[in-house]
């Protein structure tokens, strides 16, 4: 672990030596991440300023959901975000075999091997509209302990989706538009799941399960209900999505054949 962690402060380290040279890429990605976040949080106020709630929802509530959702999924793109590398090119392309040659598990190296600084805008944001609508929640240790908690978990099934939609690739060869197309349900996650109809409710709730990264913790911090479900389901769904991810993800390093012709 030690080793890793190691590892991890290098590759941090000589990516943020590139990001000085290319600090123009970053800024026009952050500015584009923080224009779009600022035009979607604009949308929600419109709306509020049309009726009085979204089906029971405030305006603070809504606020707080979504800068909820901003915050595992912050920490996944600033952490793991390379697994799409593994699903768009490297296994297409033959370059996943460095990651077979080194003395070092592939999946951890593939983790800790990117390092995306644009994601801290994500959580920035993700940050300003919590505090935003702090005052809307009844905090007490119990609960800052809950939320410290729940977001590696809620984290974690960013992760777990991620690696298991591109391990598919080491029998696809590539599997990033599938990933992009899962990854893209996540955005129902940054609403009440109470305005969908059932279909969509069930499907980001209990198939792909991104509505635990975010509604239903963030329910509980506003509303005190059910803990046991609205976090403790978050814990359990994370550690069986890491589970079987990486049982997919072996599965598939098996299978890996390189490239050829």
């Amino acid at each position: 672990m030690k080793k890793i962690f190691r590892l991890e402060r290098l590759f941090i380290s000589q990516y943020l030596k590139q990001l000085i040279e290319y600090k123009g890429d970053f800024l026009v990605g952050l500015f584009g991440f923080l224009l779009e976040q600022g035009l979607n949080i604009l949308m929600i106020a419109i709306i509020f300023t049309k009726i009085p709630d979204l089906k029971g929802w405030s305006l603070q509530q809504v606020i707080f959901i979504y800068g909820f959702s901003l915050i595992p999924k912050g920490l996944d793109h600033l952490f793991f975000d390379n697994l799409w590398a593994v699903g768009q090119r490297l296994v297409r392309k033959g370059d996943f075999d460095k990651y077979m040659t080194r003395p070092i598990n592939p999946l951890v190296y593939v983790l800790i091997e990117t390092f995306q600084v644009d994601a801290i805008g994500e959580i920035f944001v993700g940050i300003l509209l919590l505090a935003s609508s702090w005052g809307s929640i009844h905090w007490g240790l119990l609960k800052i302990l809950l939320f410290i908690i729940v977001i590696p978990f809620s984290t974690a099934i960013y992760t777990s989706l991620k690696i298991a939609l591109s391990s598919l690739a080491f029998w696809m060869k590539q599997s990033g538009s599938l990933l992009y197309v899962f990854y893209q349900i996540n955005d129902f996650a940054k609403y009440p799941v109470t305005i969908y109809n059932n279909g969509v409710k069930f499907l980001i709730s209990f198939i792909i399960p991104f509505a635990f990264t975010a509604y239903y913790p963030a329910k509980y911090f506003l509303t005190n209900e059910s803990p046991l479900f609205n976090i403790g389901t978050v814990i359990l769904i994370s550690i069986m999505l890491l589970c079987g991810s990486l049982w997919i993800w072996n599965k598939g390093i098996s299978a890996y054949e390189s490239s050829g012709s």
